[in-house]
């Protein structure tokens, strides 16, 4: 038996939020309730939607309850997206008490959206 073979990996595991699925039916009563809400307009066969899922997961970890983050796929959800004007995905929207306070079209870093929602809390 090799040396490392007797190595055994320990690893902290952290319960982890994923981003919310909001939808035509829900997203009244969800992303538009009081509080701060960041909703991502996405497809599934959208490239750079695929390069910024991964910072919305995260997002939605790091703010937790604090902010409602979440995902609208723009295929499934044509009503959502045609009322907020989405034409071009990735859109992130930035909502505040039922208002849209930040708007983003295209691939962006998790600090410039962090940056963008703290601003609103």
């Amino acid at each position: 038996m090799t040396p490392s073979a007797n190595i055994i990996f320990s690893r902290k595991t952290k319960a982890s939020k994923m981003a919310f699925e909001f939808t035509d039916s829900n997203f009244q009563d969800t992303a538009l309730a009081e509080g701060v809400s960041v909703v991502d307009f996405w497809a599934e066969w959208c490239g750079p939607c695929r390069m910024i899922g991964p910072i919305i997961e995260e997002l939605a970890n790091d703010y937790g309850d604090k902010v409602r983050v979440g995902k609208v796929d723009v295929d499934s959800n044509p009503e959502t997206s045609m009322q907020f004007g989405v034409r071009s995905i990735p859109t992130i929207l930035i909502i505040k008490d039922g208002e849209v306070v930040e708007k983003h079209v295209g691939v962006t870093t998790k600090q410039a959206l962090a940056d963008k929602i703290n601003k609103h809390l």
